[in-house]
């Protein structure tokens, strides 16, 4: 299974939120990065932020909930 980054943040409530609204709409997700940019402040902008993850057949529509959220 290939993810595929649909949003980068660099701020951890962030990532958690749209984590949490991906799952709330049965996307399978993955945060990459989350736990090193808790615990390393900075760590976050020097990895290129938290990764939200999705399959790759996800993808699309997982960016179109994204963005009519925002």
């Amino acid at each position: 299974m290939n993810l595929v980054t649909v949003h980068r943040s660099f701020n951890p409530a962030e990532a958690d939120l749209i984590r949490s609204r991906l799952q709330a709409a049965d996307f399978n997700v993955t945060l990459t990065h989350d736990l090193a940019a808790i615990n390393l402040e900075g760590y976050a902008l020097s990895a290129g932020g938290i990764l939200v993850q999705v399959p790759e057949d996800e993808a699309e529509a997982a960016r179109e909930l994204i963005a009519s959220s925002e």
